[in-house]
């Protein structure tokens, strides 16, 4: 089992915070282990974005099995290597939204429609059910709900090609 120290961000008085040095490491079966400044392991800790969709980088706490928080990180990008990648690790297991990059087709301009769409992990397509599945985000983003329940992102609308958009605005 590897580990690395870090400094505890902490969040002030409103979130628990192991000390000054923690250190992290993914123990023989895989889970995330936080040893804090008092020595004791956390098995199966949990990193949590703050602000998943808005400022992914910024606000990760890492939350024990008990559901309280036992670091905090501001930044993710100020960690070191290893430990930011044990982190991303775990956050791509737990936060599956696939990125739209580009709308190839929709059946209908009505709902419900199969829309066939390129994203970050490849080709697929879903079911719109209806118009209210498509939630407006800071800036030009888009969170499109599907009918299975997997949510996926448009980072910016306006960014996409002629066609996508010309799709898009079909039902915005």
């Amino acid at each position: 089992m590897s580990a690395f120290d870090m400094t505890s961000g902490g969040a002030g008085s409103a979130a628990p915070s192991p000390g000054p040095d923690w250190r992290l490491a993914r123990n023989p079966q895989g889970r995330l282990v936080l040893t804090d400044a008092q020595g004791q392991a956390h098995v199966g800790v949990v990193p949590v974005r703050a602000f998943p969709i808005a400022a992914p980088d910024e606000g990760v706490s890492l939350v024990g099995t008990d559901g309280h928080e036992l670091a905090w990180v501001a930044r993710l990008s100020s960690l070191p290597v290893q430990p930011r990648q044990l982190i991303e690790e775990e956050l791509a297991v737990r936060e599956f939204t696939p990125v739209i990059r580009r709308l190839d087709a929709v059946s209908t301009f009505s709902t419900p429609s199969i829309w066939t769409v390129n994203t970050d992990r490849g080709q697929t397509s879903f079911v719109l059910k209806s118009e209210d599945d498509i939630r407006r985000l800071a800036g030009n983003a888009l969170m499109i709900g599907s009918g299975h329940g997997v949510a996926f992102l448009v980072r910016d609308r306006l960014a996409l090609d002629a066609h996508s958009r010309k799709l898009l605005d079909r039902f915005l």
